[in-house]
C-alpha cells in the first residue's frame, strides 16, 4: 500500500503523450497477464483517467513525467537514490531504471518535487521523498523519448 501525505488531493497532471502512451500499455496483452493482483495498476490506470492533460510546453518542471530523472531520498535511512521513471521495456533497476509499472513507479508519476510517498515493503514501512529532478523532457523540449 502506498499513500501519499502531500498530494493526496492534489490533481495528477500528465501530458497527452504521456496519457496516450500509459492507457495503451495499461490495456495491452502484456500488462493485463501481469496485472493479476497488482492493485496499484489499476489504481495507476484511474488516477491517468482522471488526470489533468496539460501539453507538453505547458508541464510544471517540478513534476515527475515519464523519462524524468530524479533524486529520491529514502527518508528513515537517509539515503538517496537517482531513479528515470521510464517504460517496462526499458526498466533496470541496477541502472536506476525505474518501471513505470512497478508499485513505486506507479505512484511516483505526476509527483512533485517536496512530495511523500509511504510505501510498505517487505513487511516494513518505509517513507520516501522526492528531492529533486536533474531532467525532464518537457522542460529540456525533448518531446521523443
Amino acid at each position: 500500500m502506498i499513500t501519499n501525505s502531500r498530494t493526496m488531493f492534489q490533481n495528477l497532471y500528465v501530458t497527452r503523450l504521456d496519457r496516450d502512451r500509459l492507457l495503451s500499455l495499461l490495456e495491452s496483452n502484456f500488462t493485463q497477464a501481469i496485472s493479476n493482483g497488482r492493485f496499484h495498476l489499476t489504481e495507476l490506470k484511474e488516477r491517468i483517467e482522471r488526470a489533468t492533460v496539460v501539453d507538453s510546453k505547458d508541464m510544471l518542471p517540478e513534476v515527475i513525467t515519464m523519462n524524468t530523472t530524479f533524486k529520491l531520498l529514502d527518508v528513515p535511512r537517509k539515503e538517496a537514490e537517482t531513479f528515470t521513471l521510464v517504460y517496462p521495456d526499458e526498466a533496470c533497476i541496477a541502472e536506476g531504471k525505474l518501471s513505470i509499472l512497478s508499485p513505486l513507479g506507479a505512484e511516483l508519476l505526476g509527483r512533485r518535487v517536496g512530495d511523500f510517498v509511504r510505501l510498505r515493503v517487505l513487511n516494513r514501512d518505509t517513507e520516501k521523498r522526492v528531492e529533486n529532478i536533474s531532467f525532464q523532457p518537457e522542460r529540456c523540449g525533448v518531446l521523443n523519448l
